[in-house]
C-alpha cells in the first residue's frame, strides 16, 4: 500500500502522461493501482479529463476526480469563479488513505506546480503530501528555464519535509537543442540523482498497447520500467 503524489514544476509539463506511464507498468505487473484527480480544472462538465487520458493510455479504470471546474485557472481560483467551494484537501486526504488500504498503489495529480492554491487558506499539493506522508514525483521540463522552476519547486520540497520520489522530463524532443542537452547534467546535480524518467515527446498520443512499451523503455526501475539512461544520453551525446 502506497501513495504517490504526481506533481510539476509548472501546467503542460506532462503530469497526465507520466501519471499514466507509472500507473501502466503497475498494472502490468499485476498490482492494483487507483488514480486520483484532487481538482480538475479547464474541463467543462460531461467533457473528457486528465483522468480520461489516464484511462486511455494505462487502461488503468480505477479513477476518482474528486472536484471539477470549468475555468482554466487554480483550483482556488476556479472554485472561486464557479461560486462552488474548493476542494477540501482534508477530505481528499481522507479518501486517498481510504483507497491505500485496498490499491497496492495510489497515484495522485495535481494541477499545475506544487504550490498552486487549492482553496483559500492557501492549502496547496505539498500540504495533501504531508496530510498523507507521501513522496513526490516532479515532472519538468527539457528546455530552457526548467533549471530555475525545478531548483524552486525542489528548495520548496525540501522545506516542507517531503520526500522526493525523482525527476522525469515529460517530454524530450526528437531533435534537442543545445539548452536541452545541457539540462539533463544539470537537473540531475538539482536532484542529486539521475533521472528516474524521460518521457518522449508525443508520447501521448499512442495507444494502449504501444504506451505500455513506452512506458517500460521510458521510467527507471525505481518506478518499475526499465530506462536505460546510458542508452538515452549515448544516443543524444549528452554528458554521463
Amino acid at each position: 500500500m502506497s501513495v504517490l503524489i504526481v506533481s510539476g514544476t509548472d501546467t503542460g509539463v506532462g503530469k497526465t502522461v507520466v501519471t499514466a506511464a507509472v500507473a501502466s507498468l503497475a498494472r502490468q505487473r499485476g498490482s492494483s493501482v487507483a488514480v486520483v484527480k484532487p481538482a480538475q480544472t479547464g474541463v467543462a462538465p460531461g467533457e473528457p479529463g486528465d483522468l480520461d487520458e489516464v484511462i486511455r493510455l494505462s487502461g488503468v479504470p480505477t479513477t476518482f476526480e474528486l472536484a471539477r471546474y470549468p475555468a482554466a485557472l487554480s483550483p482556488a481560483a476556479a472554485a472561486r469563479a464557479a461560486g462552488e467551494p474548493p476542494v477540501s484537501l482534508a477530505a481528499a486526504a481522507e479518501r486517498i488513505g481510504e483507497l491505500a488500504e485496498t490499491s497496492r498503489l495510489v497515484l495522485v495529480e495535481g494541477a499545475g506546480g506544487l504550490l498552486v492554491r487549492f482553496d483559500e487558506d492557501g492549502g496547496t499539493l505539498a500540504d495533501l503530501a504531508r496530510m498523507l506522508g507521501a513522496p513526490v514525483l516532479v515532472v519538468v521540463r527539457a528546455g530552457l528555464g526548467t533549471l530555475n522552476h525545478t531548483a524552486l519547486t525542489l528548495e520548496a520540497l525540501a522545506h516542507r519535509g517531503l520526500d522526493l520520489a525523482g525527476l522525469v522530463i515529460g517530454s524530450w524532443p526528437d531533435d534537442p537543442g543545445e539548452a536541452e542537452r545541457s539540462n539533463v547534467a544539470d537537473l540531475e546535480m538539482l536532484a542529486a540523482r539521475p533521472l528516474a524518467g524521460v518521457l518522449p515527446e508525443g508520447a501521448g498520443a499512442l495507444g494502449e498497447e504501444e504506451f505500455s512499451g513506452l512506458a517500460r523503455r521510458s521510467l527507471s526501475v525505481t518506478l518499475g520500467g526499465g530506462l536505460d539512461l546510458a542508452s538515452f544520453k549515448r544516443t543524444f551525446k549528452l554528458s554521463a
